[in-house]
């Protein structure tokens, strides 16, 4: 889709820090983590949402989220990763998997907890930190 911004981040055409790659998806970190490492899967493929996916293709995604799991579990020692479909501000299916240090990570408690309730995304995430824990990402899943 022309105007999808997902979509010209899977064609390349807008930077990303990506972890991983295949030849029906792109895993790349978010720039407004909820924690470091915070990483996002899309299909290359235009599909608005969740419900939309061809099962096949939500199965890739998926076991894509358990790999990168395993290796937040170890690089972060996060307990859990979270992993959901949230369907929220960019209509292009997209997976989040978080490193969860706390139960709170996916939830607004946090923010709550922090006195930081707003309406907006978290903070930017500097370019420089995305690009090493991209490197790092890519390498551990290399394996």
């Amino acid at each position: 889709m022309k105007d999808c911004l997902f979509c010209a981040i899977a064609r390349g055409e807008i930077p990303s820090h990506r972890v991983c790659e295949t030849d029906d998806l792109v895993a790349f970190l978010d720039i407004h983590p909820v924690r470091p490492g915070h990483t996002l899967i899309i299909p290359r493929e235009h599909h608005a949402y969740f419900d939309d996916l061809p099962p096949a293709l939500a199965g890739e995604i998926v076991m894509l989220g358990q790999r990168l799991s395993k290796h937040m579990k170890t690089r972060y020692g996060a307990p859990r990763v979270g992993f959901a479909f949230t369907g929220i501000d960019v209509p292009h299916v997209h997976a989040h998997v978080i490193p969860m240090m706390e139960t709170t990570d996916l939830t607004s408690r946090r923010f709550i907890a922090e006195e930081k309730l707003t309406f907006r995304l978290p903070p930017r995430a500097d370019d420089g930190e995305l690009a090493v824990t991209a490197a790092e990402m890519r390498t551990a899943l290399a394996r």
